[in-house]
């Protein structure tokens, strides 16, 4: 199972990169099923990055302080998928 964490205030570049996830998480469709959960409060946000917009996958911090695009968030989720 697949955890995703969507870390940032809610702001129009984190609801980006929550937008990208779940299309990736809709083309993909994880067997296993996955658990995705947007992260708002900045002392939780702060344990992982110091910058956002941020994705955690399975406790990996994928990228910080940018939008990713969405070819990258259906990457770093197939990666995932694949180590299992």
């Amino acid at each position: 199972m697949l955890t995703i964490k969507i870390l940032g205030p809610g702001c129009p570049n984190c609801q980006k990169v929550e937008a990208y996830t779940r299309q990736a998480l809709d083309v993909l469709q994880p067997e296993g099923g996955y658990e995705l959960v947007k992260v708002t409060d900045p002392v939780d946000i702060s344990a992982y990055i110091l910058r956002t917009p941020g994705l955690v996958i399975n406790g990996q911090v994928v990228v910080e302080g940018r939008v990713p695009s969405a070819d990258e968030v259906k990457g770093w989720i197939a990666d995932a998928l694949a180590a299992g």
